[in-house]
This record gives C-alpha cells, sequence and structure tokens, in this order.
C-alpha cells in the first residue's frame, strides 16, 4: 500500500486529487507557523503604536520654556540642576512651577530651552556659580537609545516585508505563486473525500471506449505482469471528442476503476501573468503524482496550452510555451516504474503540437464520440435511476428521437423533465414531462408573444412548407413536430429527426436537407409572392450543407474530388486556396442553392393542396404531433428504416 502524500509545499495548488492514501492532508505545522507569524505581526505593531502614542503625549519629559523664563527661575534661586550641550538648556527646578502659557494647574519641574546667540554676556555662568546650581554630565531628558532608534526606523519596513511574505505564502507557492495570487488567481476546489468514486458502472453509451482503456485499468492493477512481458503501458491517453461526450468522467472512471489517487486540472488553471509560474506548478503536480504512484494526472482542455507552437511567441504565448515544454519534459521523465498515467482531454484534437501527440508522449489517442441510440437509451437510465418514474415514460422512445445528442445534454434533459414534474406537483416524472423537456431542450422555451393574424397565417404557411417538403422527399427524416407557438428566438418550429443514427450522408439526402430548410421561404413565395426575414436562420444552415458538399465531400463536377477549405478552422476562406478556384466554389455552392430552391417551389405548387389543408391545421391547433401532421397533410409515412 503507498504511503500518504506528505504536505503539500502549496496547500492551494490549482488541481483537485481523489482518492489519494490518507484522504485529505491534515492541518500541519504550516497552519501553526503563520498562526505565529500572525501573532508576532500583532504584538510588533501594538508595541510600535503604543510607544509613539506615548511619546505623542508626552514626548520625552521635559517642558519647553522660554529663555527669559529660566533666567528669572535663576535669579529666584529655584534652579537645582542644569545640563547644556550647545545652546540648549537643560535642568531640574527645586520647586514646580505652572507652565507658562499653559492650562491652569498645569506645573513642571524639568525644564528645556535654548541660549540665544546674542546671550554670550550676559554674565550666565557666573549666576550658576553664585547660585550654586549644580552642572550636570548627562542630561536631564535621556533621548531614545540606538535599539530603540533602530527600532522605530526599522520596524516599518520590517513590518512591511512580514505582511507580504505571509500574503505570498497564503496566496500561494512562494514569492512567484504569491505574486500570481494577488494578481488574481482563484483559489482551487477543496479535495475531494474518497467515498463514491466513480466508476465504468457510472458511465454508459461509450462501450467501444472504455474497451480501449481497459488496457490502462489493466496495467494500473496487475503492473508487474505487463512488466515480466517486457510490455510498456502508454504514457498518456488523449480523449478527443465535442463537448459533453464524457471526456472526463470517463478518466475519473478509469482512476476509480483501478482505485488509484486522481488528480485532475485544467490547462488555463496553469497560465498566470508571472513567467515560469505555470512550468513551476506542472512539475509540483507531477511530483505529488509520483508519490503515490500508481497514480493518474488528468488534464482537461489541454489545448489551452498545447496548441501547435509558432515562431512569433510574445509576453503571454511564452508562458504557454514553457508550461507546455515543462509537461513534455515531465512525461519524457517517466520511467517504466513511475506508473503514473496521464490522461488528457479536448475537444479540438487538430490544432495540438505534434510533439504532445507523438509516440512516447500521448501514445493513445481515444475518440469520444456522441453515443448511438442504444447507448442513449443507456445513459438515460443512469440520469433517470434516481428519479421516480411513472408507467408511461419509454426511454426507448426518447433515445430514438434524440440523435447527436450527448451524454450532457441527455443529463440536462432528465434534469429538465424532474423540474417541470415538481412545477407541476406532481409525485413522479411522466413521459408528458420528458416530452415537454425534450421540446425545451430541442425547440427552446415558449414565448408570451401576441402575433397578428396575417404574420400568424405567413408562419403557418412558412413551417407548412417545411414539414410538407420533409414529407415529400425521399429518404428525408421524419416529421415529428411542427408547431406555430413562438419558441426561444423562432416564431415556428419544424421538428425532424432520423429513426436511425446515421454516420455518411449521399448527396441524395443532403439535396433533401437544403430543399426541406428552403421550404418555408418557398412556401411563402408560392402563397403570398413574398419572402420575408424568417428564412434568416434557414439561409445559414442551407449555406453550410452546399459549401460542405462542394468543398469538403466532393460533390461537385466542376471543383472536383478535393477537399478545398480546411475544417480546423485555422485558415480564413479567403486564404485557403486560390483566387480562382475559390470563385468556383461559389459559383457551385449558389448553383447548388438554386436548384434545390426551383426543386422546393416546385414541389409546393404541385402539392398546393396538401400545403393549404396543413396549414389550416396549424392554424386551428398551433401543434400538430407526427401522426396528425401526416393524416392532415394527406401522406402516409414511409415504414422503411421505422423500428
Amino acid at each position: 500500500m503507498a504511503a500518504p502524500v506528505p504536505p503539500r509545499h502549496d496547500p492551494r495548488s490549482p488541481w483537485r486529487s481523489e482518492g489519494v492514501p490518507g484522504g485529505p492532508p491534515a492541518p500541519n505545522g504550516r497552519r501553526s507557523r503563520n498562526g505565529c507569524l500572525v501573532q508576532i505581526v500583532v504584538i510588533l505593531v501594538i508595541y510600535l503604536g503604543t510607544g509613539l502614542l506615548y511619546n505623542t503625549m508626552h514626548g520625552d519629559g521635559t517642558t519647553s520654556i522660554d529663555y527669559t523664563d529660566f533666567t528669572a527661575q535663576l535669579d529666584s534661586g529655584n534652579v537645582k540642576t542644569v545640563y547644556s550641550q550647545g545652546s540648549q538648556i537643560q535642568g531640574t527646578l527645586k520647586k514646580a512651577r505652572e507652565v507658562p502659557g499653559g492650562d491652569h494647574g498645569a506645573t513642571y519641574v524639568r525644564f528645556k530651552t535654548y541660549e540665544p546667540a546674542f546671550a554670550d554676556d550676559d554674565g550666565l555662568w557666573r549666576e550658576i556659580t553664585r547660585q550654586k546650581v549644580s552642572v550636570s554630565a548627562s542630561p536631564v531628558a535621556q533621548g531614545p537609545g540606538l535599539g530603540q532608534s533602530l527600532l522605530v526606523s526599522l520596524l516599518p519596513t520590517a513590518l512591511l516585508i512580514a505582511v507580504w511574505v505571509f500574503v505570498a505564502r497564503k496566496a500561494g507557492g512562494g514569492l512567484g505563486g504569491g505574486m500570481s495570487g494577488i494578481l488574481g488567481r482563484k483559489p482551487p476546489k477543496p479535495v475531494e473525500p474518497e467515498q463514491g468514486r466513480t466508476t465504468f458502472a457510472d458511465v454508459a453509451g461509450i462501450d467501444e471506449v472504455e474497451d480501449e482503456l481497459n488496457d490502462v485499468v489493466d496495467f494500473l492493477k496487475r503492473p508487474e505482469a505487463y512488466r515480466r512481458m517486457g510490455a510498456k503501458m502508454p504514457r498518456g491517453v488523449l480523449l478527443a471528442g465535442p463537448p459533453g461526450t464524457g471526456k472526463t468522467l470517463l478518466a475519473r472512471a478509469v482512476a476509480g476503476e483501478a482505485g488509484v489517487p486522481f488528480f485532475s486540472a485544467s490547462a488555463s488553471e496553469f497560465i498566470e501573468m508571472i513567467v515560469g509560474v505555470g512550468a513551476s506548478r506542472v512539475r509540483e503536480l507531477f511530483a505529488e503524482a509520483r508519490k503515490v504512484a500508481p497514480s493518474i494526472v488528468f488534464i482537461d482542455e489541454i489545448d489551452t496550452i498545447g496548441r501547435a507552437r509558432t515562431g512569433s511567441a510574445v509576453g503571454g504565448h511564452d508562458e504557454r510555451e514553457q508550461t507546455l515544454n515543462q509537461i513534455l519534459t515531465e512525461m519524457d521523465g517517466f520511467s517504466a516504474s513511475d506508473g503514473v498515467v496521464v490522461v488528457a482531454a479536448t475537444n479540438r484534437a487538430e490544432i495540438l503540437d505534434p510533439a504532445l501527440t507523438r509516440p512516447g508522449r500521448f501514445d493513445r489517442v481515444v475518440t469520444v464520440s456522441p453515443p448511438d441510440r442504444k447507448g442513449r437509451e443507456a445513459i438515460l437510465r443512469i440520469h433517470t435511476r434516481s428519479m421516480p418514474l411513472a408507467g408511461d415514460v419509454d426511454l426507448a422512445r426518447i433515445a430514438r428521437t434524440t440523435p447527436g445528442m450527448t451524454g450532457a445534454e441527455l443529463a440536462n434533459l432528465a434534469n429538465e423533465a424532474a423540474l417541470l414534474a415538481v412545477k407541476r406537483d406532481r409525485d413522479r416524472v411522466t413521459g408528458h414531462d420528458l416530452s415537454d423537456a425534450l421540446e425545451k431542450v430541442q425547440l427552446g422555451a415558449q414565448r408570451p408573444l401576441v402575433m397578428p393574424e396575417e404574420e400568424r397565417r405567413r408562419t403557418a404557411y412558412h413551417e407548412s412548407g417545411h414539414a410538407l417538403l420533409g414529407m415529400l422527399q425521399p429518404g428525408a427524416d421524419p416529421v415529428r413536430k411542427i408547431t406555430i407557438v413562438p419558441r426561444g428566438r423562432a416564431l415556428g418550429v419544424t421538428l425532424s429527426t432520423p429513426d436511425a443514427d446515421k454516420y455518411a450522408y449521399t448527396e441524395e439526402y443532403l439535396r433533401g436537407r437544403i430543399i426541406g430548410a428552403l421550404g418555408g421561404m418557398a412556401a411563402e413565395r408560392v402563397v403570398f409572392g413574398v419572402i420575408t426575414t424568417g428564412a434568416e436562420n434557414d439561409l445559414e444552415h442551407v449555406t453550410g450543407i452546399a459549401r460542405g458538399m462542394v468543398t469538403r465531400w466532393g460533390m461537385s463536377d466542376r471543383v472536383g474530388h478535393l477537399s478545398v477549405l480546411p475544417d480546423d478552422g485555422q485558415q480564413p476562406y479567403g486564404l485557403s486556396a486560390a483566387p480562382r478556384t475559390l470563385d468556383l466554389v461559389d459559383g457551385e455552392v449558389r448553383r447548388i442553392v438554386e436548384e434545390c430552391y426551383a426543386e422546393a417551389c416546385r414541389t409546393l405548387e404541385e402539392n398546393r393542396h396538401r400545403l393549404d389543408g396543413l396549414a389550416i391545421a396549424l392554424l386551428e391547433h398551433e401543434t400538430l404531433e407526427e401522426a396528425d401532421a401526416y393524416r392532415f397533410a394527406g401522406i402516409t409515412p414511409a415504414a422503411q428504416g421505422r423500428e
């Protein structure tokens, strides 16, 4: 069993840990040292303040009097002792006298005054001798000593230094870390307890990824078996995929399944304004992971610091590159006995530096894709296992109508359904709640908008045009719902989803998508003879599909079977190809869209009676489900592809 982790040098490190032996670090001597430092600072402040206050109120214990008053006291024989240094004269009186010009009743015995320069021949010494006044060799009022003078002069500086060191240590990581803390470093999340760790039982919908990660789990459980065979475990695993697909959850599940400590951090937490801070944090993180090896280090959003390097690094970019270089060095420094596996996640694997993905660093790149239908059903079951479900809930049907949704989106769907059930005072989540939650997630929340009758009629024909063309196009996705109730930014919505997941699209299918998207604008042209701004989002969608057909998928004879525009988003559109090629691309995109628009108008004119029937039903009911939509349009749904 691994030994407990020694206390960290920096208790505010920018990572979280889970499953570390011994649990969260207990308070150590550092806290007591900080407490002593605070006490010392407080005592010094009180001492200095008291001394300054006393000096302000009492001075050096003597009373300043005029030279005339001094000579008057000397003439009356009331001066007991005197001391002189330069022109200053100090002394004491035999009997207390009232302070000249002071508060009534205030008296003094010890005094000081200054002999004027023109009083050299006034016979002062003769009078002192005559009055038999004692002449002292030491001053009456002792000034501050050397130690007190040094204390008063140096204490403010020492106090500022002590406060700075204290703040720096509390902010984190010595002076550099303290500086970064003062400049805005956020406090990290607390250390997570060991109980309730994530395992593969909490992950669903990505079985093929689990199979690849099982090698890592088995190596962490049985490292000796691999060493005997001379096998080496990949030093790093890169999880690449869209947001919300469960990359972080997978990394935690690997650590929980293997029962090893798990250190997690976001790459952006290593970056600071101070150059070198990020690299030092990386060194400390990997040092902590080695102490409790075998362990897993997880770095989320690694593209923040792992972006491909260029020769024009300036300022903050230099700090990013130093942090990346330190990560590369740490991974190269692993030996076969280290037992530390680095898992990283990114949404943009194509922009990572090649030095990260080469063998010996992140040897294995695992693509985490959105789940298929069975995976979505399993994910829904996980996220609804703590919810009381009514008997009419059909998770398989919901999974069938949510293609492309990620695990995070499905978790949000289940949560929205539970919120709706609570608002409706139900004791169980019903199928109606899940259906309404799905509409809210996919279509947007309803808006209480009152539209003029003419606007409402135009919206009904617009949505009917979308739906009717979707119903008539061969191989098109079935129409699930039509509504003219304003949702989100839209005045109406037509929802079409496939019965089964699709991973490759034919040119016929893509043209059908374009025709269906242009159906709303075509219906307005056929019925009203005008075009409104309601087709803005449709045109953006259409342009994206047509441009992809021409530039990425080789579906244009004139452009040919070429990939003209890169998909990494790094190069501007105007610089990705020769101007003549770009003109050709624009011409082909325009041709495809115009042909599809002409086909949409022709189809709607030929089926005008179906368009009118569907629009009238929409105006009456406002929302039509799948069966009612096909019935009012007079079309029988295609049976192929249905499960």
